[in-house]
């Protein structure tokens, strides 16, 4: 599991500093934080859409499930939000 999950982290490395930055703005919607508590209970579920048993497509639904979720997130954010996480995760 900590194999899956530190290759997952270099994926999403950049989103998931922009919505760490995003979810401790002031003005973070509500939405904002439970998406993010919905991919983190994805994480570490041990139910996934395709089951870990089936060698390669077991992680590769993780490999893709996720970044996209975060993506969808960072991309629905107010602009001034997005500005203030992509500012603070540049630095």
């Amino acid at each position: 599991m900590w194999k899956r999950l530190s290759v997952l982290w270099l994926a999403v490395r950049g989103d998931a500093k922009r919505l760490w930055y995003a979810l401790g703005h002031p003005d973070a919607p509500v939405w904002l934080k439970a998406g993010t508590a919905a991919i983190v209970l994805y994480l570490l579920s041990p139910i996934d859409l395709i089951p870990e048993m089936i060698p390669v497509f077991g992680v590769v639904d993780d490999l893709v499930i996720v970044p996209m979720a975060l993506r969808w997130l960072l991309s629905r954010l107010p602009a001034h939000i997005r500005d203030h996480a992509v500012a603070k995760a540049s630095r």
